[in-house]
């Protein structure tokens, strides 16, 4: 009998079926049915059921444009040590500043009592960090919750959540509060540790404080997509794919880019800073009326003269914003704004000087320069500012300018000629950083002013 041709349109079928795939993947996405996407994990916003067939070309699609997660933790620690983190699964690297241990491996939490365990085929170690990144100062790591970790044959505790990304655990202890040490101590290392992750790491927050949480909320969401867990308010056990104890610190307001992980530089900073706070201005010359933020201070180090400064700089034709109240520095998404608008950033020596990384590029730093905070004015201020693409402008006093004079008599005592070697350490700190305030020689000022407003002019051509 002869056989019948079967009909063209069931040989066509499963190509046309494979042409249209796409398109009818494509078509759930824009009817609403969102896919969304956590690595390997991946949730479907709809009750209808996903053929296996489409599940494993989703999964495969995403595999390939996502970066694996064990890269930006291996460049956590330095070449020497990324072979014993790919053949153990955890290590270390330990500095004056700061510490942090990485694991690439499944790893169990429990918040309960901070317990880290790295399960293996080795003798059981552990280990306590206090993740916080200043590890030189011991009074400071005694108010910071430590955390244990165990790495070896033991038991795990049953896993009550799962995530298929990298924990980070750090604490917001220390002198939360001060913008100098958030900045330092926590932002710039979170920012260093995490940003390689493009958000696709979990938080735990160890000492959490909402005022911390609350202020710096849009920088922490960009580099997280997850709520922050705190562990005394979430008792449980978590497991993750990974996980970063302890931040990694480079210096002050700095961001060292040969240091690991390697790459990252200050510009990037505040590149970030920028976008995660919507700041207006990236660049000085966009700012068309030249205007001064004048820093006021009403305890220590305070400027007595300060009505005749601003006057000054009026007449030289800046238009001069004034801050003074405390309310308005810790609002940081309000105090940022505003001094990214300025073109000028004026003030004595102190952690107020830390908002210099809202400047815009090639915007001025002016700072008074007290008696006896010389290397630390540009240490922690100085060198940071011209790193960053903000211009430095240090006006030193001289003694006759400083209060000091009326307790030591003349410029020729050795509390003007050597600071340094004038008082231990403690009486050092109590003389000039805490018992010393200024009358500025308005006319010598002016000169350092003059430069300031050139330099602003010279970047609009």
């Amino acid at each position: 009998m002869e056989k019948k041709p079967r009909n063209l349109f069931f040989r066509a079928t499963p190509w046309i079926f494979l042409l249209l795939l796409p398109f009818l993947i494509y078509a759930d996405l824009f009817r609403g049915k969102f896919i969304h996407f956590d690595q390997r994990i991946h949730y479907i916003s709809s009750s209808e059921t996903v053929s296996s067939s489409r599940k494993a070309m989703i999964n495969k699609a995403v595999e390939e444009k996502q970066e694996p997660l064990d890269f930006p933790l291996s460049r956590l620690v330095k070449d020497e040590d990324q072979e014993k983190l790919k053949s153990t699964g955890f290590a270390c690297n330990s500095e004056v500043y700061s510490l942090h241990c990485v694991t690439n491996r499944p790893v169990w939490i429990d918040t309960r009592t901070m317990t880290v365990t790295i399960p293996s085929n080795q003798p059981v170690q552990d280990k306590v960090i206090r993740p916080y990144a200043r590890q030189e100062d011991e009074i400071l790591l005694k108010s910071v919750t430590p955390v244990k970790l165990l790495q070896g044959n033991t038991t795990t505790p049953f896993c009550q959540y799962n995530q298929e990304v990298p924990a980070v655990i750090f604490s917001s202890s220390g002198f939360v509060g001060n913008v100098f040490h958030e900045m330092n101590e926590i932002i710039i290392p979170l920012f260093i540790t995490t940003r390689q992750f493009k958000s696709r790491v979990q938080f735990i927050l160890e000492d959490y404080n909402p005022s911390f949480i609350r202020k710096y909320r849009k920088p922490l969401s960009k580099l997280t997509s997850y709520d922050i867990i705190n562990p005394s308010a979430n008792q449980s056990v978590h497991c993750f794919s990974g996980a970063v104890i302890g931040l990694k610190f480079h210096n002050h307001l700095a961001i060292n880019s040969s240091d690991i992980p390697k790459g990252l530089s200050m510009r990037h900073l505040r590149d970030f800073l920028r976008e995660s706070l919507n700041l207006k201005y990236s660049h000085v010359s966009q700012i068309k009326t030249p205007t001064v933020m004048f820093l006021s201070r009403r305890t220590t180090r305070r400027i007595i003269n300060e009505d005749e400064i601003v006057s000054m700089m009026e007449e030289l034709g800046f238009r001069v914003i004034i801050v003074a109240r405390a309310k308005v520095i810790s609002n940081l998404e309000l105090f940022a704004s505003t001094i990214n608008s300025c073109s000028v950033f004026v003030g004595a020596h102190g952690a107020g000087l830390t908002n210099e990384v809202f400047l815009p590029d090639g915007a001025v730093m002016v700072q008074v320069d007290l008696i006896g905070l010389e290397w630390a004015g540009a240490t922690y201020y100085g060198n940071p500012a011209r790193a960053m693409g903000v211009h430095y402008l240090r006006y030193k006093i001289e003694p006759e300018e400083s209060s000091l004079m009326k307790i030591f008599g003349n410029r020729n005592h050795i509390a003007f000629t050597d600071p340094k070697g004038a008082f231990p350490v403690q009486a050092g700190k109590e003389v000039y950083l805490n018992g010393q305030n200024a009358k500025i020689n308005v006319t010598r000022f002016r000169e350092t002013m003059v430069v300031a407003m050139s330099l602003v002019r010279d970047s609009e051509l």
